[in-house]
């Protein structure tokens, strides 16, 4: 009798990795899942350091082809555009397509993660193994050494070993200590704190609802994602050191005036502000590359393990999932995972580099551009455009949220593109009334291709 192959070993159960692990166990791999934290089902969730997450076209498409998007409907909350909060006070929603469908959702991670968890454990009989830290990878054993709950060490074999294990990937830090892989992180200046905005004591939302809320003051910003409750997940992002800054706002006193000051439509309806800021860590930011992002058929580093990115364009979460359809497809393509891999390295690389360049430019959009009048303009314009040539013209950012089809890197060259011409057709403009738009539909037509024609090249698995 043939011997069975060995267990798909996964660190990390996460939603990335729970989402693999319910795509592998459909594939009839026999897939055995290590969590270095206890079952987040079971111990309460640690508060301050988890932004809520958006979840756009891409992580839809992944939670629908494992049938769990409409178990997720109740929790989700729709954001339709950035409702915007300037210094005047002169708020205005911002919307984030053209079409009543373009919305993205908030949801909270701790929600999302123990769904998940749920159906790859009760449903399709994941074997997760909670409170098992890995310890180290022998790669001449062919190894890696974890340690159980009691502390005591067990050996697991890594052909394969799927790393999900998140920004601070252990295994990535393993892979690029022995010179396997190389690694680059680069530390973004600003920090962030996760602050609430509790629901009105009538149960109602403290600001229109249906939004994504932005306090942009040029170099930081206070964003808030709606709740199922009616309550509001906020985030300040802020340089770590400087004025002001964590390090500058360094007593309660400071910190009242700098919300007061700053942030005064809000400030009130934030009775914790102080108390979350003093309790709750400043979180890091930064961006992570890896080259390549495995080592032969022994391991592959998948979502954040490979390429973490700033969260400014909401799509940290939506790559990883996008990742996790990409990984299992090559599975189905080739027959040794030492292919497997590398397919699935040559496919998510250059979008995940892509996409990581477009999340760093968000954040000067949200935190300046957003208020800008020239930026208004050129918004206005792409999103006429749209109307005008669907086929030829997507701004940028719809693109990235609302187009899964669109691989991030084609999203990124045409977006470069399309700025180019933006800023060209409204170099004189104060407002949209002030483009000649048959014009500009004759000089996008003359110089962008139809979307259809850069699909056709784009490689697939």
């Amino acid at each position: 009798m043939s011997k069975a192959p060995p267990p798909v070993a996964l660190v990390g159960a996460g939603p990335t990795g729970a989402l693999l692990a319910i795509l592998l166990k459909r594939r009839g791999s026999h897939v055995v899942v290590y969590e270095a934290r206890p079952d987040p089902r079971r111990h309460p969730e640690e508060s301050g350091r988890s932004i809520n997450l958006a979840l756009a076209a891409r992580g839809i498409r992944a939670l629908e082809q494992v049938g769990l998007l409409e178990r997720l409907r109740g929790k989700l909350v729709p954001m339709r555009g950035r409702f915007v909060h300037p210094r005047d006070g002169r708020t205005a929603l911002q919307p984030y397509g053209t079409r009543a469908d373009e919305t993205i959702h908030s949801i909270s991670r701790a929600t999302l993660g123990r769904l998940l968890l749920d159906v790859a454990v009760g449903e399709y009989g994941v074997d997760v193994r909670f409170e098992h830290r890995l310890d180290a990878i022998d790669w001449h054993a062919g190894h890696a050494v974890l340690r159980d709950p009691h502390d005591h060490p067990i050996e697991v074999p890594i052909r394969p070993l799927i790393a999900c294990d998140g920004a601070g990937s252990r295994v990535r830090r393993s892979l690029a200590d022995t010179r396997r892989i190389e690694v680059y992180e680069e530390a973004l200046e600003h920090g962030y704190k996760e602050l609430s905005i509790p629901a009105m004591t009538d149960g109602t939302a403290a600001l229109p609802r249906e939004a994504l809320h932005v306090w942009p003051r040029g170099d930081h910003m206070l964003i808030a994602l709606p709740n199922d409750d009616g309550s509001f997940t906020a985030t300040l992002f802020l340089r770590r050191r400087g004025s002001p800054s964590f390090e500058s706002l360094a007593d309660r006193r400071a910190i009242a005036t700098f919300f007061d000051e700053d942030f005064p439509d809000i400030a009130p309806r934030m009775p914790q502000r102080i108390a979350d800021w003093c309790d709750r860590p400043v979180g890091f930011l930064g961006t992570v590359r890896a080259a390549p992002w495995y080592h032969r058929d022994q391991v592959v580093l998948v979502g954040d393990a490979a390429h973490a990115v700033v969260p400014f364009h909401g799509q940290g979460m939506n790559c990883c999932f996008e990742d996790c359809l990409a990984l299992d497809a090559c599975v189905a393509a080739y027959g040794d995972w030492e292919s497997r891999f590398a397919a699935f390295y040559a496919l998510r690389k250059p979008n995940a580099d892509a996409i990581a360049a477009m999340s760093l430019e968000n954040y000067e959009e949200m935190r300046a551009k957003v208020v800008d009048p020239r930026f208004q303009v050129q918004s206005a314009l792409a999103h006429e455009l749209e109307r005008r040539l669907p086929d030829r013209f997507i701004p940028r950012y719809s693109m990235v949220m609302f187009h899964p089809e669109i691989p991030y890197q084609l999203a990124e060259r045409r977006g470069r593109i399309q700025a180019g011409l933006l800023a060209a057709l409204t170099a004189d403009a104060s407002s949209l009334a002030d483009v000649d738009l048959d014009a500009a539909q004759r000089v996008v037509e003359a110089q962008l291709a139809p979307i259809a024609q850069d699909l056709s090249s784009v490689t697939k698995v």
